[in-house]
């Protein structure tokens, strides 16, 4: 009978080789050149990190606009809440098929022609829903143009939120691309918590559809501050082409060609599981978001004392966020790994504490965990996306993919919670109890699967390799 300690470490042993056999396939691809290798930073690609903020704050506003003026726009078109629901529901819905048709057009056409067409689909999306507020419209012919324009608005939310990782990848060295990544990463849920606040307060609804038209307008110059790559590449991973989702659906399924970025046993493992748990994470932090007051008001906290709760768990993951990702570019550079395997037990720990902890009296004790889950969760928002390209090789292609478990794990915890909602005559009435119970146990046993996770950070390491290269040749010079 075979030891089951020599067969790890024969497993090991043959990760370790694979791993270092693509390590040796990517140092290959640009050898006919290694002797003029060179690698540039250039000033622009601030500039471009500023558009693709400003479009991902804007593009992520209409999701939720609807929701904090969802009874004015039952009362003024007519309509259902469960209508006004969809308005939110269908761009989730989608988002899907969007976000895995983006590595491809940047594929083929690069970043900034990407980048056109989601601005196009948002100045399309806003003056469709103005469209559908004139007065003489019928209430079926409204609410059919304000679906039209949430659907443009779910083909541009995507394409900014996808483009992180790339982008960052495109224009950023080893010192900055966490960073990078970090900054699109949150512009998105910035962008919807601002929609949340704007909403209600520009006017009435037809006023409220106004305004989000405008600011659609007023956002889209931006986009001539984003290029799509630089003339000389910043790192070795910068200057091969981009190999879009079919190649990383090819290396998870063991059928990659000589082109596609090689993967092995352990990185496909690695991968894998971090599309599940960031899905399960991310759909949890969003879900509460939505939710916060129909989780909070039923045992006796007010509107007002929800949404500061909702802001103090998104403002304080920001300022962590802001904190930590220079520390991943410049001191823990190859501990994304570790990074998460501390981090999502905690966040799973918290989630798992709301079910007892959502009750009268518990303010302070629901601020606590509202923080260390905004802490926690954002923090690991750049470093999950970071560690998928590492692992894969595929910027582009791995944040499509965990963009897009995100949103369909969002749409199934909305039915169910929605679903698990107890009746008017329970007690309290129309509690969430159930639904924090699927949310909080779901969420902790999903964060266990992250102790799996070896996280070999192979294109910095590929990267480091070459940049030391190119700094030895032109010392040479």
């Amino acid at each position: 009978m075979e030891d089951p300690h020599e067969l790890s470490l024969e497993s090991d042993k043959k990760d370790t080789i694979e791993t270092q056999s693509a390590v040796n396939n990517d140092s290959d691809v640009l050898s006919a050149h290694s002797s003029t290798e060179e690698y540039r930073l250039y000033k622009r690609r601030f500039s471009g990190i500023v558009g693709l903020v400003v479009l991902a704050i804007v593009t992520g506003m209409p999701w939720p606009w609807f929701g904090p003026i969802s009874n004015d726009m039952v009362a003024e078109f007519g309509i259902t809440l469960d209508q006004v629901n969809w308005l939110g529901t269908i761009m989730a819905i989608v988002y899907l098929p969007v976000s895995l048709m983006i590595p491809e057009v940047i594929r083929r056409w690069g970043i900034r022609r990407c980048c056109d067409i989601g601005v196009v689909a948002m100045l399309i999306s806003g003056w469709v829903r103005y469209a559908g507020t004139v007065h003489s419209l019928s209430t079926r012919g409204a609410y059919a143009l304000l679906v039209v324009g949430q659907i443009f608005s779910a083909v541009a939310q995507p394409i900014f939120q996808v483009m992180g990782p790339k982008y960052s990848e495109t224009w950023f060295d080893l010192k900055g691309r966490t960073t990078a990544t970090m900054i699109v990463a949150i512009a998105n849920p910035v962008g919807g918590a601002i929609g949340q606040l704007l909403s209600p307060i520009v006017g009435n609804t037809r006023q409220s559809i106004l305004v989000l038209a405008i600011i659609s307008s007023a956002a889209a110059p931006f986009l001539l501050l984003i290029n799509s790559a630089p003339p000389t590449p910043p790192t070795y991973s910068a200057s091969k082409e981009t190999p879009g989702l079919l190649s990383l659906l090819r290396a998870m399924l063991h059928q990659a060609g000589p082109a596609d970025p090689p993967m092995n046993n352990r990185e496909r493992l690695d991968f894998a599981i971090m599309v599940y748990v960031f899905g399960i994470l991310s759909s949890a932090l969003n879900v509460f978001a939505v939710l916060t007051a129909e989780i909070l008001q039923p045992v006796g906290y007010s509107s007002d004392t929800a949404g500061f709760m909702g802001a103090a768990l998104l403002l304080s993951g920001i300022v962590a966020a802001i904190a930590t990702a220079p520390l991943f570019d410049r001191v823990f550079t190859f501990h994304l790994g570790i990074t998460l395997k501390l981090l999502v037990p905690i966040i799973g720990a918290c989630w798992l504490s709301l079910i007892w902890a959502v009750k009268p009296n518990n303010t302070a004790g629901l601020y606590a965990i509202c923080v260390l889950v905004g802490v926690t969760s954002v923090t690991v928002l750049p470093v999950t996306l970071e560690l998928a390209c590492e692992v894969t090789r595929n910027a582009d292609g791995s944040a499509a993919l965990l963009w897009f478990a995100c949103n369909l794990f969002a749409v199934v915890f909305i039915l169910v919670e929605g679903a698990l909602r107890a009746g008017h005559n329970a007690d309290p009435p129309l509690n969430m109890h159930r639904a924090l119970m699927f949310n909080g146990i779901l969420v902790f046993v999903s964060a266990a699967f992250v102790l799996f996770i070896k996280g070999k950070q192979t294109r910095k390491q590929v990267d480091q390799e070459r940049q030391q290269r190119a700094i030895s040749l032109q010392t040479r010079a």
